[in-house]
């Protein structure tokens, strides 16, 4: 065990305020599922936002990024970087949206916008899909992130710690829903970037200050080849991995454009359109930004304390161990207490909100929609607890089937790829149904899992075992982003084949869709039908406030890098036009949303 008394003391305190709050929100009314999954649609932007990257703030990202750090160095951040494109066009495209529509689930906004049953038959295997195949991964990977660090820094076993967090997290899901779960984010929010934050300034210390980091690792041998390089250097890197690269800031960020299902579901709940499009902007530099560097300086910082040419034999098996033993090596008593508090309460804080998203999909878009449309509403509220007990059971199984939390990411990434342009389109394009999504993600699935069939080919005699091995080579991981790239072009292909050769939705679905959304692109067809709805006249500076916030995001983003780096005239030249950005961006901001 690596905690003295001091610590336990702190994390006691820590767990005991996150009960009391969590009592205190149970108080909030959940009569039914618009309370129970999205707070009644109340929230404001600052919550919201704050809420999100709380949730990106689980125990996988310190460890699979200080993992990233150490094998291939800054630059491969760019697996979590390249998110920040596809957000600010969340931010200016999409979140206003998603408030219009007025709806608990995304998997709902499908048969606001088709008709019939190819609809009903998407909205069903969408919510599958996302709310219990995606969900399970992503919340597995946390627990599997969990696993790892409770085995470098807790007494207790390492299922004995995920059981304990989990059953809290449970607790006051279960018992306040949304509500809770975003003011406990809060505080998750507060405390696990404060505690990162110190631990980064101490290993700064102990390394002789910026400079000092950079001058010693320059001077390792073991260290990964360009291991400063924020952006990607040919020099160093493989081809292969160059070209992976182009692909995530190239066309892969597009899967982030509308935002994820847990990220609509906040952005559901805001008070209205003006607080979903700040609650995204928020994110963006809270996830992207703030939470980012504190975990790279840990990498960076590992080197040098922990180098990896004479690391120990479990961290030489699995780097993903280097930010627990970074906390044991550099942190005093207490102060290391407060961190793993924090990252239980990150744990906590992932792990209710995807439940309770999970939940929304389960209730709302299968059993309330295909089983039992005509319960009451507390009834549903019954089921949504049942529906968040069975997918943390789900979760914790695929948690034992994993390995790598990067791993994980990355398969997510390919999956989510081939219906990133359709998904756009739907908003779009009229001429956009529901066939067209269901090829997209039937495509997707049998693609990214294509070396599942061409074993059972194998199996049955259908290939050969060369041709086998020669086929398999192409689903290597070194070739994932561009594989991802693939399935988002020929998704896209067939999708839109599919489209040109299906029936187009219902003429009166998609008047009362355009009087509702009133959405901007190719409507034409549907708009002379409408004449008293005014389509939204803000796309120019839509555009302009997303390249001039893409371009705020990065140079903060690279600005605390440099200044990390020791690097002072870079970073603040970086700040003054990261300023500037800043500036238009918000501007933008008001100016696209006058009218909400």
């Amino acid at each position: 065990m690596n905690l003295e008394t001091a610590d336990w003391i702190v994390i006691a305190i820590y767990l005991a305020i996150s009960f009391v709050i969590g009592l205190w929100a149970a108080k909030k009314r959940t009569d039914n599922i618009d309370d129970f999954f999205i707070a009644g649609r109340s929230l404001p932007w600052w919550l919201l936002g704050t809420s999100i990257a709380a949730t990106w703030f689980a125990t996988d990202a310190p460890l699979a990024i200080t993992a990233l750090v150490r094998s291939k160095g800054i630059y491969g951040n760019w697996l979590w970087w390249y998110l920040g494109m596809g957000i600010m066009m969340m931010v200016f495209f999409y979140a206003k949206q998603w408030r219009r529509a007025e709806i608990v689930t995304d998997a709902e906004y499908i048969e606001l916008r088709y008709s019939g049953n190819s609809a009903a038959i998407l909205r069903g295997f969408s919510a599958a899909f996302y709310g219990i195949f995606k969900n399970c991964i992503m919340l597995g990977w946390v627990m599997l992130a969990m696993l790892k660090f409770s085995q470098v820094m807790l007494g207790w076993s390492a299922e004995f710690a995920l059981v304990v967090t989990t059953v809290f997290a449970l607790i006051h899901t279960l018992s306040s829903g949304m509500w809770g779960v975003v003011v406990l984010d809060m505080l998750h929010f507060t405390a696990g970037v404060v505690s990162t934050i110190i631990l980064a300034i101490l290993i700064l210390f102990r390394v002789g200050g910026p400079t000092g980091l950079s001058e010693q690792i320059m001077a390792r041998t073991d260290a990964p080849e360009g291991v400063l390089d924020m952006l990607p250097n040919m020099a160093h890197i493989s081809p292969i991995e160059f070209a992976g690269f182009l692909c995530l800031i190239g066309v892969l960020w597009l899967g982030q454009a509308q935002g994820d299902g847990y990220i609509t579901q906040r952005l559901f709940s805001a008070k209205n359109e003006k607080h979903a499009v700040k609650a995204s902007l928020w994110f963006a530099v809270a996830g992207i930004v703030i939470l980012t560097w504190p975990w790279i300086i840990v990498g960076l910082g590992s080197i040098v304390i922990l180098p990896i040419s004479e690391a120990t034999p479990a961290l030489i098996a699995d780097p993903e161990l280097a930010y627990p033993m970074m906390i044991v090596e550099v942190l005093p008593t207490g102060l290391k207490g407060l961190l793993v508090a924090a990252f239980m309460a990150a744990f906590m804080s992932t792990v209710d909100t995807h439940l309770c998203w999970g939940g929304s999909y389960v209730v709302n878009d299968i059993y309330k929609r295909f089983i039992r449309p005509d319960a009451t509403p507390k009834h549903y509220v019954f089921v949504s607890r049942i529906s968040i007990i069975g997918i943390l059971l789900l979760s914790a199984l695929a948690a034992w089937q994993m390995d790598s939390i990067a791993g994980a990411w990355i398969y997510i990434i390919e999956i989510m790829s081939g219906i990133a342009i359709i998904g756009m389109l739907r908003w779009y394009w009229w001429r956009i149904n529901a066939w067209s999504e269901i090829a997209t993600m039937i495509t997707a699935l049998l693609l990214v899992n294509g070396h599942l069939f061409l074993k059972l080919f194998h199996n049955i005699g259908l290939i050969s075992e060369s041709s086998l091995i020669q086929s398999t080579a192409l689903y290597h991981e070194d070739y994932a982003l561009i594989r991802a790239t693939v399935v988002l072009i020929v998704c896209t292909i067939v999708s839109l084949v599919v489209t040109l050769l299906t029936k187009p939705v219902e003429q009166e679905k998609l008047i009362q869709y355009y009087k509702k959304l009133k959405p901007n692109g190719w409507w034409k067809p549907i708009a002379i039908h409408a004449p008293e709805v005014i389509p939204d006249a803000t796309t120019s500076k839509n555009w302009m406030g997303f390249f001039s916030g893409v371009l705020f995001l990065n140079s903060i983003l690279f600005a605390v890098g440099h200044l990390v780096l020791g690097r002072y005239l870079w970073a603040f030249s970086l700040f003054a036009i990261g300023a500037l950005s800043a500036w238009m961006t918000l501007r933008y901001v008001e100016e696209s949303n006058t009218t909400l």
